[in-house]
């Protein structure tokens, strides 16, 4: 960008058209007032408008939708990938509804787009403390749940490498900005076969599970060269929710996991529609899957996050029931979902 004129170059704008053209987003994705703005307002101010726009109008959507009252509530756990002011988000929302003062109140600041599963899985461990608590995560989902983190423990070798793989940082021209080194496939890969390896065990058929350590008996004791072997997840899953953190990442984990079109839709048209939504994408492709009236009883959705640390966090959904077309009216598809699913172009 010349910054005389300030204007693009033609080799910029090229850069970006084809950098756009190639990420699947549409052209209704979302950013903040702050960034659009011209000049852009990126200020701590302007970051907690957007911040209470978004939260208060989540919570008054849930508390119409549940009938539960502020009062109800016992425990609140708030979570955010990298915003995380003083005082902090979980605070707002308890001045804003007045919660009780004697509230179990969490919040979770600097754990990217893995943040959903973990505040998931912290809900889950304070409601088996506490017996009989109305717990509020600020990302909600239904039905019971079994859900575990598994953050990637990397070897001395590989420390350097996968703690600097997802960084905010200072870049040039002083500007703070989130870097994503080249390493990062090869990173969020490791982290991938890590929470399959834990959680294999649990939910697999147990064909697809000896194949699994039968494969890895050989590489590991055996040194032989065999390929790892990648179960069917289909056997175990109806439904996946994979974290759209891009169009790259979406491929990789199809060609890993061996999913159908079909199974990346829900991800592949949040990223389309919404644009990358960090931890809470999970929950738009829930919403997608629920909106296409996909879910029946029974029904099991495997949810993947990938996050800074580096952490791969998996939480496993059962539905209880079949989930109608057009039941939830705070569901974000609502205005949309017979548009989708809409060809994606791929340069």
């Amino acid at each position: 960008m010349t910054e005389d004129l300030g204007v693009f170059e033609d080799e910029t704008l090229r850069f970006q058209t084809r950098i756009s053209t190639r990420s699947g987003l549409g052209d209704e994705t979302y950013l903040p007032r702050g960034i659009t703005s011209t000049p852009p307002n990126l200020s701590l101010k302007e970051a907690r408008v957007e911040a209470e726009s978004v939260m208060f109008g989540a919570v008054d959507d849930l508390f119409s939708k549940t009938g539960v009252k502020p009062r109800d509530i016992d425990i609140l756990i708030v979570n955010c990938s990298l915003f995380n002011p003083t005082p902090s988000l979980s605070s707002m929302i308890v001045n804003h509804y007045k919660l009780r003062t004697d509230i179990k109140s969490y919040n979770l600041g600097g754990m990217g787009c893995s943040a959903g599963l973990i505040s998931i899985d912290l809900a889950k461990d304070l409601l088996r403390a506490n017996p009989n608590t109305c717990a509020v995560v600020h990302e909600t989902g239904s039905g019971p749940s079994i859900s575990w983190s598994t953050p990637f423990e990397p070897t001395k070798d590989q420390m350097i490498k996968t703690t600097n793989v997802f960084i905010r940082e200072r870049m040039m021209k002083g500007n703070i900005g989130v870097s994503l080194a080249r390493e990062l496939m090869a990173v969020a890969g490791d982290a991938l076969k890590t929470n399959i390896t834990t959680m294999g065990p649990l939910v697999l058929p147990l064909s697809e599970q000896f194949m699994f350590f039968v494969t890895l008996l050989r590489r590991k004791l055996l040194k032989s060269r065999v390929k790892p072997y990648i179960p069917d997840f289909k056997l175990a899953f109806e439904h996946f929710c994979i974290h759209a953190g891009g169009r790259a990442v979406l491929d990789e984990l199809q060609k890993n996991l061996q999913l159908s079109d079909w199974h990346m839709e829900p991800s592949r048209m949040s990223l389309h529609r919404f644009g990358n939504t960090s931890s809470s994408s999970l929950w738009y492709e829930l919403a997608y899957t629920e909106a296409k009236g996909r879910v029946v009883g029974g029904d099991r959705v495997w949810q993947i996050a990938f996050g800074s640390g580096f952490k791969c966090n998996s939480a496993v959904w059962k539905a209880l029931r079949e989930i109608p077309t057009g039941e939830s009216k705070g569901n974000p598809w609502n205005d949309s979902i017979d548009r989708y699913p809409v060809k994606v172009p791929v340069a």
